[in-house]
């Protein structure tokens, strides 16, 4: 679907949910194996929606598409997220638009990596 100008590129999370920071804690446990840095501190999960019955959708990307998780790494985020109570399910969903960049890791991120 072809962006219009002013669209957001990444859709805004459900910051304001109670489960939300539960669920970027849950985030947190997971790493991408080839660097020593959690997923969320990377920048890899872009949208975490939670409705009202505690569906959470969660757009999320890669830091390349050839990473060799690529088909694993949605499963780890759902295993993460599905045992946050009041979480009923969880549906991962894998973009490449926008292509991940390292401006989208957290400073904790870029210390650990000696960026700073």
């Amino acid at each position: 679907m072809p962006q219009d100008e002013g669209d957001l590129l990444i859709k805004p999370s459900s910051t304001e949910h109670p489960l939300y920071e539960p669920l970027v804690e849950a985030c947190k446990t997971v790493y991408d194996p080839e660097i020593p840095v959690n997923i969320f501190d990377l920048g890899l999960i872009y949208t975490i929606t939670i409705s009202d019955a505690g569906e959470v959708e969660v757009i999320m990307t890669l830091t390349a598409p050839g990473c060799p998780v690529a088909g694993e790494m949605p499963g780890w985020v759902a295993n993460a997220m599905e045992p946050v109570p009041g979480v009923q399910s969880v549906n991962v969903e894998m973009t490449f638009d926008p292509q991940w960049g390292m401006d989208m890791m957290s400073d904790e991120a870029r210390l650990e990596l000696g960026f700073m």
